[in-house]
């Protein structure tokens, strides 16, 4: 990786890229130290503080700790990622939206990104103001009125779209994954307070050394297994059959269909949090049950750093997975784009038996890599139920940050190599 960046610094174009990308990261960095006005920002961060491990929390995470600040890019990506997901779901559900994909070209892929735009736009505002209720309804605001709620919602609703078009900047101009990118640093950020929490718990007695050195060993071992998984897939191979056009003989080479462990990224660690969390984030906003009643006993059963709540993540994420993996790769089309090209999977007949064959490894691969989610996803949470050190620093999200900072360092390694690529490729055709 170091050397992929050390080689990329060298050419003059890459560089550029490089340093507009860094520009880019560091006026959202700057966004997210600007507060939006009539929030009592004190009050606000103490009140998140509560809700570490709820919904709220992994926005927080998502976006830098700008979420729990009210800055002018408190709702960070998330509208936008929002928008994307429910864009690719209805490119399947609604028969225009799926020509438009598969048949529109490069035009269509415009007119996709386009809707996915004014998609973001509204699901920022909608953001936006539940935000708002939020704060008005905890005593949170230090205005109030008509004119301030309005001030509020288009502020963050504005900072939402900027960092859409942020994200684009880099994609067009950067070194690529624009909106990747900006979720990473928003990750990044959050390191160095993390660093200096665990250094006082240790300094204080909260954790022992040789627990500090214990939690940095499994880290690394997750950080291991992450980039193990991220890289790995199952090749099936294909061959093609040779045809003959005019005095030409085409085909006959052999080749594989590559299909990814993990395809689903960390999709359904976030769609399982979310679901997951819920009662914990709801009775957030309700006053606190007294101990010893039915509520009271229900919400400490599901709480997020329950082992009940670690088990239902845990099979949430399955099941998102083995969805998310459906939706995302149809066996049925690809057997017959294979029959269509000639291609065929050795000792299966093309059409049906070739898509059974891919489904049935799908079925294999997709298990495999919800297990290893859910394991990466719940190992932090088991973690903080026999630390309490732990559970107050909110370490149950600690997988789905760890997942998402690796992902998307490996993707820009591979875009940076792949431009030096075509840099090589090109000067070699002139």
């Amino acid at each position: 990786m170091l050397e992929t960046l050390r080689n990329a610094w060298k050419i003059d174009e890459l560089r550029k890229k490089i340093l507009f990308t860094l520009f880019i990261v560091l006026l959202y960095r700057l966004g997210n130290a600007i507060p939006v006005p009539y929030v009592d920002v004190a009050k606000l961060s103490a009140y998140f503080d509560q809700l570490k491990n709820t919904v709220l929390g992994l926005y927080n995470v998502m976006s830098g700790g700008s979420f729990s600040k009210a800055t002018i890019f408190a709702l960070s990506i998330q509208p936008y990622i929002n928008a994307s997901i429910i864009i690719q779901l209805l490119t399947i559900a609604i028969p225009a939206l799926e020509r438009l994909q598969k048949e529109g070209g490069e035009e269509g892929q415009k007119k996709l990104a386009s809707i996915t735009r004014y998609s973001t736009v509204g699901i920022g505002l909608l953001q936006g103001f539940a935000y708002y209720l939020l704060i008005r309804n905890n005593n949170l605001l230090a205005e109030s009125g008509v004119w301030q709620a309005i001030v509020i919602i288009m502020t963050f609703t504005a900072g939402s779209a900027l960092i859409m078009w942020l994200g684009e900047q880099i994609s067009e101009f950067g070194i690529g994954n624009g909106i990747s990118i900006i979720l990473f640093a928003s990750i990044v950020a959050r390191f160095p307070n993390g660093i200096i929490q665990m250094v006082t718990n240790v300094s204080s007695g909260g954790i022992s050394v040789i627990g500090m050195i214990g939690m940095l060993l499994g880290a690394l071992a997750i950080i291991v297994l992450i980039v193990f998984v991220t890289n790995a897939e199952r090749r099936i191979p294909v061959q093609y059959s040779k045809r003959v056009v005019g005095r030409k003989m085409y085909g006959g080479q052999s080749t594989h269909l590559p299909m990814k462990v993990n395809m689903s990224g960390v999709l359904p660690i976030i769609f399982a949090q979310s679901i997951a969390s819920l009662p914990a984030t709801v009775a957030a906003f309700f006053p606190s049950p007294t101990e010893g009643t039915f509520w009271y006993g229900f919400l400490k059963a599901i709480d997020t750093t329950s082992l009940l709540y670690a088990i239902i993540y845990f099979l949430l994420i399955i099941f998102f997975s083995y969805f998310y993996s459906t939706v995302q790769f149809n066996p049925v089309e690809i057997a017959n784009n294979l029959k269509k090209n000639g291609g065929f999977i050795p000792g299966f007949r093309p059409g049906k038996p070739t898509s059974e064959y891919i489904q049935k490894s799908l079925n294999k691969i997709t298990l495999f890599g919800a297990i290893y989610l859910g394991i990466v996803a719940v190992v932090p949470i088991i973690i903080s139920v026999f630390s309490e050190s732990a559970r107050n620093s909110g370490i149950s999200l600690g997988g789905t940050s760890i997942i998402i900072v690796i992902g998307v360092a490996l993707e820009t390694v591979r875009a940076l190599e792949a431009q030096m690529i075509m840099r090589n490729y090109k000067g070699f055709l002139d």
